[in-house]
């Protein structure tokens, strides 16, 4: 009978769950409307979450700057990439992936993290700000079940009654650094309570704020920056104009009068060599570089010294020193005898002891453009096999090794060309090993006739000549400051804990001052158990009590920082040294 009134009970519990069923069923949820969707939308892009995802993201997306040639830096690469690769060069200049930087995507990303990082810090500086005029929370009813929660006994004879000791401590804790607000100091059982640590979340503020410091000040530098290299040849000047340099890229917003007009000219270049130590002899170990510089055409020279990372700094840009090599002085008279070419020709270093590569194009030669393709020598040497090779990368013994030729050097159509390298596919040899004239081997002083009547070649002597970096960027010094900042805030957030005490005073039917003190921290915090053992030990100093337990009762004190709070003091109801009130134990409501 009894099992049968059981399934009779139960028996309508399918019924009610079909009506619930029907009822999710039946339900509609409201509509967010295209308000809620943007309040929507705007919490999900500026919670930490979406800003650590985008940080992340803008990352991953500027990956492909280094996969891919950027046509900012080089176009002329980017357009061969392209040739090189048909299949899919095209499409890869379709999204974009040539201009990683200034894409749309990329950008996107960009402008979505400064967003989420303003989103994000915006609201949390008012919150903090609201949180430090505030007082600190109410005096917690029962202290003993803070994680750290001790007592005190202040004896009789002292002569300190409550109100006096809780102003005291409330001196004690401002002395270490709290903000301290005493209540009811005048019943019966005033407490305080204290809080610090609010310069933790003003270093999450400093650094998240710092990161949008830095964001912004790589847009400006990305924005109105520029950069160019220049080969600079003892006695050359650089003058800051566009034609001025040998490869340009700009800034997004660049103008072109953003380029103030300061001279740099290259007087002397001196390279030290290593002559001592043993296995290292011929290494370079310093270089350095006299250069006479000029803010404006009208403003005095003045004599500077450019060393590697040392670089001089003209109208808001950084002259760095990236390379140095030597530059044969060459002498070109074409077949009617006239100087078709004459000056320094930069030679490209491709081996040890400054081995390099020498091109000399001509167009201006009469009958037939001339060509010329071989290797420069500072001290040459020759083999057991016949094959010159430096020695030495100082000038002991300069040779110049050279092929010539004749014909379309291809620089009357106006199509680029790289200066260090010659196409002799449409040429026609003059000179070489292979044939009966032979190649062209020329010390300083010395020169050579060109077979048919092509003209004559002059070696005249050597000159160095330097690589320099020149960088402008508006943002760069900003985003030092700001990134110095973000590390500082960085350290003072995880450094610095949130920490929060209250205290509680009352007298006893003896006369004995009973103390209560707890501690408690926002989030986690290792130390606090320390903090809790350094306020007692200011507190028993304060009232010059025994830091050691005394056995007859006139001072005891009870940790609980590592016990359950059900076997604290407040549940020793029948001791008589137990602290919790002014009349004795305060039972736990």
């Amino acid at each position: 009978m009894s099992e049968r009134v059981n399934v009779d009970k139960k028996s309508p519990a399918p019924v009610a769950g079909a009506k619930v069923s029907e009822a999710k069923a039946e339900a509609t949820l409201p509509a967010l409307g295209p308000m809620g969707m943007l309040r929507w939308a705007w919490t999900q892009l500026t919670s930490m979450r979406t800003a650590l995802f985008l940080l992340l993201l803008l990352a991953v997306a500027a990956v492909p700057g280094s996969l891919f040639p950027q046509r900012p830096a080089n176009p002329s690469v980017v357009t061969q990439y392209i040739k090189d690769n048909p299949d899919y060069g095209q499409l890869l200049d379709t999204l974009q992936l040539y201009d990683v930087y200034s894409s749309a995507w990329f950008s996107a990303i960009y402008l979505l993290l400064f967003i989420s990082l303003i989103g994000c810090v915006v609201p949390r500086a008012i919150a903090h700000y609201k949180a430090m005029r505030s007082q600190p929370p109410r005096t917690p009813k029962r202290l003993s079940r803070l994680p750290e929660y001790g007592t005190l006994v202040i004896p009789s004879d002292a002569g300190i009654p409550a109100s006096e000791a809780i102003t005291s401590a409330a001196g004690v804790l401002k002395k270490r650094g709290y903000r301290v607000e005493v209540r009811d100091s005048g019943g019966e059982r005033p407490s305080l309570g204290a809080e610090r640590g609010f310069t933790k979340e003003v270093g999450n503020l400093v650094f998240h704020t710092s990161l949008i410091g830095v964001l912004v000040s790589v847009a400006i530098g990305g924005l109105f920056g520029y950069s160019g290299q220049r080969i600079l040849v003892e006695g050359d000047t650089f003058v800051n104009t566009l034609v001025g340099y040998d490869q340009f890229t700009p800034g997004t917003n660049f103008q072109s009068n953003q380029l103030q007009p300061y001279s740099v000219q290259l007087d002397k270049f001196d390279i030290t060599f290593d002559r001592e130590s043993e296995g290292k002899e011929g290494q370079p170990i310093d270089f350095s570089a006299a250069v006479t510089t000029k803010e404006n055409p009208d403003a005095p020279a003045q004599q500077e010294i450019l060393k590697v990372n040392d670089p001089v700094t003209l109208g808001g840009t950084s002259i760095y020193l990236t390379g140095n090599g030597y530059a044969p002085v060459v002498t070109i008279r074409d077949g009617d005898g006239n100087v078709a070419m004459q000056g320094p020709v930069v030679a490209k270093l491709q081996g040890d002891n400054y081995y390099s590569s020498v091109v000399i194009k001509v167009p201006d030669a009469k009958p037939d453009q001339l060509g010329f393709a071989g290797f420069f020598l500072p001290t040459a040497f020759i083999s057991n096999e016949g094959i010159s090779f430096s020695g030495d990368p100082e000038l002991f013994n300069p040779q110049l090794t050279l092929n010539s030729y004749y014909g379309d050097l291809g620089l009357d159509d106006g199509s680029p060309q790289n200066v260090f390298e010659l196409d002799v596919q449409d040429l026609t040899p003059l000179n070489a090993r292979n044939l009966d004239a032979g190649g062209i081997t020329l010390a300083p002083g010395s020169s050579y006739t060109l077979p048919d009547g092509k003209g004559t070649i002059s070696f005249d002597g050597v000159k160095r000549y330097i690589g320099v970096d020149i960088h402008h960027n508006p943002g760069q010094l900003y985003a030092l400051i700001f990134a110095l900042l973000a590390v500082v805030g960085l350290i003072l957030s995880l450094y610095v804990n949130r920490r929060r005490v209250w205290v509680r005073t009352g007298t006893h039917a003896d006369g004995r001052t009973m103390v209560e003190y707890g501690l408690l921290a926002r989030g986690e915090d290792h130390r606090l158990a320390a903090e809790a053992e350094a306020v007692r030990k200011l507190l028993s100093g304060e009232w010059h009590l025994d830091p050691d337990p005394d056995p007859t009762g006139s001072f005891q004190e009870t940790p609980s920082s590592a016990r359950d709070n059900s076997a604290g003091p407040a549940a020793k109801a029948g001791s008589a040294t137990t602290p919790a009130g002014p009349t004795g134990p305060e039972k736990d409501q």
